[in-house]
């Protein structure tokens, strides 16, 4: 039987003119690809017919690779070379792992990201990844016939600048092409609001097994704006497996466990999780390695009761979303439930209640990002029909800057910025004939750059040499639509430039994340005092290096007197400048100032005479 695409005049391409796209949700428990066939977005199956490919990669000692439901299958009986949750490690350093002690792996704390040992050497959570995402190629090239010219690739939205260029790297490992990497609340809206026709405000609920995402849109005619976007990188499904796998432990009253019987306990406690989704009880039983029996029950009301700290930590981002958004609750339309652990019935009765309204869940949790990244991914590729073309506006989490004199940090994009965006501030120097600064790139919410976090670090030399503050340093923020940061900076004079694309070499903790918004609330008032303090103590020793200039150049201006009071009141300014106190330093350098106007005038016409000295009139140019 031979099936045909019948399309309206001038709204089909060509088959020649088709590009193989695909959209990749990478997850932490699952991934999935899809594609856009017949004008509609659809999963991809495998040869058996399942469209979820459990991300999980089994090493074995002869080089050869397991991935998926085979390995799943070795979770339990060789738990230290079947890696499971690879995302979670990604771009993040040992530190910087909830619960990796409990891990059943043998991590390694690497520079730059964490590590597992295996039977088939050193593999880092990119490579983990690559091999899933190698997998879910090869299963597109088979459904869809040919190569993939590339691919939309989803991320956590509170994924930062590590985390994104690991997974960008993962996806080149696995020979992809990556086209975008989209933020995956945003992903869900694609698919929610092209295939619903949705206009309004929209709150999209993210719970997957490692990260949670609260994403606030705008939907209205083809344009899906992000307006404001919080979360928790490191809270998912996985979280409630590991509390139900401690209450095993705690009921059970078991002694410290052998990393293959860790691994069976947390694969029962997932079952158990899953179960008590449609059951009032769940039965957990085991045989361990030491002989011992687990047999316990778990009913949803305990679940409820050992799981209630972790669907608090869902609201604190939510309410955090809607202040940055400026909209109160009922100024949003719907709820969008995305993610396989949103089919908790108390992670669904909690967005229900806060948002006043049932949860909307018309479209699968599980699928639903895969087929919104596949629908960017084939406008990307260039295969959207004529008047079938949408906008998207995403957002940056936190605001990015650089520090300034002082330990200041001084914002250059702040946070829910649009993107891709570029933004530029000039700055100068701070001391007479510099002709070289250093840039240290950070980002965050506080006012001091002890309290941020640092991205990076350049320096840009050739500046003519000057007096204070004459040259000209523009820095340009470049942030690309993938969130992948680049700064720049040049000197206007000469043209000297130079430039550093971001890869830091640390992903953030998700407390970093939530400390720092939270932290940037706090301490307002003291960041504002401690910024003031900093700045008039950069302003006050700026005016005492220059009247220290002065005074070697031009003392001879003054009386001994005037001479002898003008020092004073300048160590005057100095001894006070260790006081935490900034308007008294504002005070002291104010008088300082207007002790020394009589000294700068006398200064100013000395300086003219010694330039006009020896001319005639008639040769001045008037």
């Amino acid at each position: 039987m031979v099936l045909f695409q019948i399309s309206e005049p001038g709204q089909s391409l060509e088959p020649h003119q088709q590009r193989l796209a695909v959209g990749i949700d990478l997850g932490t428990t699952n991934s999935l690809v899809a594609t856009v066939r017949s004008g509609g977005a659809t999963v991809l199956p495998d040869a058996q017919g399942r469209s979820l490919l459990p991300s999980i990669v089994h090493y074995l000692p002869d080089g050869r690779v397991e991935v998926g439901y085979a390995a799943q299958a070795h979770q339990a009986d060789d738990p230290k070379n079947s890696i499971a949750s690879a995302k979670r490690y990604m771009g993040r350093g040992l530190k910087d792992v909830a619960h990796a002690e409990n891990a059943p792996y043998d991590l390694i704390d690497a520079p730059g990201m964490v590590q597992f040992r295996t039977v088939a050497g050193v593999k880092s959570p990119v490579e983990v990844s690559a091999e899933i995402l190698k997998v879910l190629r090869v299963r597109a090239e088979l459904s869809l016939g040919g190569s993939i010219a590339g691919a939309v690739v989803t991320v956590p939205a509170y994924f930062d600048d590590a985390q994104r260029q690991a997974t960008k790297d993962a996806a080149k490992l696995a020979g992809l092409r990556v086209l975008r990497l989209l933020n995956e609340p945003t992903a869900a809206a694609i698919a929610y609001g092209l295939d619903n026709g949705a206009e309004g405000t929209y709150a999209v609920f993210d719970l997957g097994g490692g990260t949670f995402d609260i994403s606030i849109l705008r939907l209205a005619k083809g344009v899906f704006e992000v307006i404001a976007s919080n979360g928790d990188a490191a809270l998912g499904g996985d979280d409630w497996d590991h509390r139900v796998y401690c209450w095993v432990i705690e009921a059970a009253k078991l002694a410290p466990l052998a990393p293959r019987d860790m691994r069976l306990l947390l694969v029962k406690a997932r079952e158990a999780k899953e179960y008590l989704t449609s059951h009032a009880e769940a039965r957990i039983s085991a045989k361990l390695s030491s002989g011992e029996f687990v047999d316990v029950t778990l009913d949803t009301e305990t679940f409820c009761r050992i799981t209630q700290h972790l669907v608090r930590k869902t609201l604190a981002p939510t309410r955090k979303a809607l202040r940055d958004a400026g909209l109160a609750v009922e100024q949003v339309k719907g709820v969008v439930m995305v993610g396989g652990a949103t089919r908790m019935p108390q992670i669904q009765r909690a967005a229900g209640e806060f948002f006043r309204r049932d949860p909307l869940n018309n479209l699968d949790p599980d699928k639903v990002v895969a087929l919104g990244a596949a629908m960017q991914a084939n406008v990307l590729a260039g295969n959207q029909p004529t008047g079938g073309d949408w906008l998207l506006l995403d957002v940056i989490p936190l605001s990015l800057g650089i520090e300034t004199m002082g330990g200041l940090a001084e914002r250059i994009v702040p946070r829910n910025t649009t993107i891709p965006c570029a933004k530029a501030q000039e700055f100068t120097t701070y001391q007479d004939g510099q002709t070289g600064m250093s840039f240290h790139v950070v980002q965050g919410e506080r006012e001091l750059v002890a309290d941020c976090r640092s991205l990076a670090r350049f320096e840009l030399k050739g500046i003519p040499p000057m007096v204070a503050g004459a040259a000209r340093v523009r820095v340009t923020f470049q942030v690309d639509a993938d969130g992948l940061l680049s700064v720049a900076a040049q000197e206007k004079t000469t043209g000297a430039e130079a430039s550093v694309t971001v890869k830091p070499s640390y992903g953030l903790a998700d407390a970093d994340i939530e400390r720092m918004l939270r932290d940037s609330f706090q301490h307002a008032k003291e960041d504002m005092h401690a910024r003031a303090l900093n700045e008039h103590r950069v302003d006050a020793q700026r005016l005492i290096d220059a009247i220290r200039a002065g005074l070697r150049e031009d003392g001879g201006l003054l009386s001994s007197q005037e001479f002898s009071s003008i020092e004073k009141q300048t160590k005057a300014l100095e001894q006070i400048l260790d006081t935490s106190d900034p308007r008294a330093i504002k005070v002291a350098s104010d008088a300082l100032n207007r002790a020394t106007e009589e000294f700068a005038a006398r200064r100013m016409n000395a300086s003219v005479r010694r330039a006009l000295a020896g001319k005639r009139v008639a040769s001045l140019d008037v």
